[in-house]
């Protein structure tokens, strides 16, 4: 049952709580108010509702829409985890009149990780749309100007390698099954932990990388050998145990099933993958295919691509590439989680077709890096009705091109436009976009739509009506 919004305080609450007002936070006082909208409190109640069939009136009661929106907010405001988060409220009484809390007890971090994942994706882009809309409203971001560019955002992952995804196979595919042994009747078959073995095939091959000659290669691909063996020996295993559970003959204890039962569909999961895995690093080892196709970079986060942003002391990235549009008084009106690894230049009409559908009109002024350069991209500006477009050229630049971008208009643009590099550099490491907790696709989307969500509401605090 969804918590209710209008709550009886106590009398202790009440006197203590009337006390605390002297002690203020403008930056949250100013967002107390912004989130203080029924429209935005129903997109948290829809997800609410949408738990089990009947939540909305039938069992225990959880937390109210209007606290979880608070919560949402005052963590990615502040940065921090779920444990954090439940701390904090646990021990700041300004932070508890935040989340309209007060005297109730404060839920476990595990009911507010549950909760978040409740919303999906659609519910952190309704929020943003209401969120950017209310800001339209009060004058703050009018649509004249716009400047976008995109940002490599990490996922949750360690830096992958061949043998690193070997060893994750192993310790996923031996757990499962080591679960589902020890759930099951007395069988003919056991579990052999391959963790030594697979930790002394990591040391060689580790060792052996560092030796360029013909040797260390010959030694490099002897460990793989060996590693691929005890990979592919536990995933016929695996194999084997889900075709025995499908035909009946591996019966669970009475009070093990559902348990079985998850590690089933944990196998059923994670089979295909190491499969990749190990066709993968067979043809990066043994058949030298430096640029494999489709590269798994992750057992738990699938969806991760390399990305390469041109930057010398991190050459390479492994997460997603998001695109972020602003407007004026530092509101994001826009993003959007590429799929793949886009080049900017596709990401230019995307972000005017956006503008053009939020505020009815294209922006006076668009403005992008020169990565976004192309003669289709400014055409495609012009047609839309974009008076002044700075989009600076590649390479050797003709004389009317160079007097072009010499222009005072066009290098004013230039000059607004450099302001969204610390914007995005402030949605990282303000409101923890570097790199998305959350877990799988759905959740790296709403960890990137509730950092953005926290920064617009910060900016619209800051900006004030218009």
């Amino acid at each position: 049952m969804i918590g209710p919004l209008q709550r009886q305080p106590s009398l202790f609450g009440f006197a203590f709580f009337k006390e605390l007002a002297c002690l203020q936070d403008p930056t949250l006082s100013e967002i107390d108010l912004l989130l203080d909208d029924p429209e935005l409190v129903a997109i948290c109640s829809r997800a609410l509702a949408a738990r089990r069939q009947r939540s909305i009136y039938f069992g225990r009661s959880t937390i109210a829409p209007d606290r979880l929106l608070r919560c949402i907010v005052l963590k990615h405001l502040k940065g921090w985890s779920f444990r954090g988060l439940e701390e904090e409220l646990r021990a700041n009484l300004l932070y508890r009149r935040f989340t309209r809390f007060y005297e109730d007890p404060i839920p476990d971090h595990t009911v507010f990780s549950r909760l978040f994942a409740l919303l999906g994706t659609e519910g952190p882009q309704a929020l943003h749309a209401m969120v950017v809309a209310k800001a339209r409203a009060l004058g703050i971001a009018r649509g004249h100007c716009l400047r976008t560019d995109t940002t490599a955002v990490e996922t949750n992952i360690h830096h992958p390698s061949d043998s690193s995804l070997l060893a994750d196979s192993l310790r996923v595919l031996t757990r499962s099954l080591q679960t589902i042994s020890q759930s099951c009747q007395q069988g003919d078959w056991k579990v052999v932990d391959h963790a030594r073995a697979t930790k002394y095939r990591l040391l060689e091959i580790a060792r052996a990388a560092r030796l360029l000659n013909e040797a260390g290669q010959q030694r490099l691909k002897k460990s793989y050998g060996r590693l691929l063996r005890l990979t592919r020996a536990v995933t016929s295993q695996a194999r084997a145990v889900l075709t025995r559970l499908s035909r009946g003959e591996l019966s669970a204890r009475t009070d093990a099933v559902l348990r079985v039962l998850r590690q089933q569909n944990s196998l059923r999961h994670y089979l295909p993958l190491v499969e990749r895995v190990i066709a993968q690093t067979q043809a990066r080892v043994f058949q030298s295919q430096s640029r494999y196709p489709e590269k798994l970079l992750s057992l738990f986060e699938p969806h991760s691509v390399v990305i390469r942003k041109g930057k010398a002391h991190k050459p390479n990235e492994f997460g997603r590439l998001v695109r972020i549009d602003e407007v004026e008084n530092g509101i994001v009106s826009g993003y959007e989680v590429a799929a793949g690894n886009r080049a900017d230049q596709q990401q230019w009409a995307p972000a005017l077709e956006h503008h053009v559908a939020l505020f009815g009109r294209a922006p006076r002024l668009a403005a992008a890096d020169r990565g976004y350069w192309s003669a289709h991209n400014e055409r495609l500006a012009a047609e839309l009705g974009v008076e002044q477009i700075v989009l600076p050229g590649r390479g050797p630049l003709s004389a009317e091109r160079a007097v072009h971008q010499k222009k005072r208009w066009f290098r004013r643009g230039q000059a607004w436009r450099a302001g969204i590099e610390p914007r995005i550099a402030t949605l990282k490491h303000r409101f923890g976009m570097q790199r998305a907790f959350y877990k799988g696709e759905a959740g790296f989307q709403r960890h990137v739509a509730f950092c953005v969500l926290a920064h617009n509401l910060v900016a619209m605090s800051r900006a004030g009506p218009r």
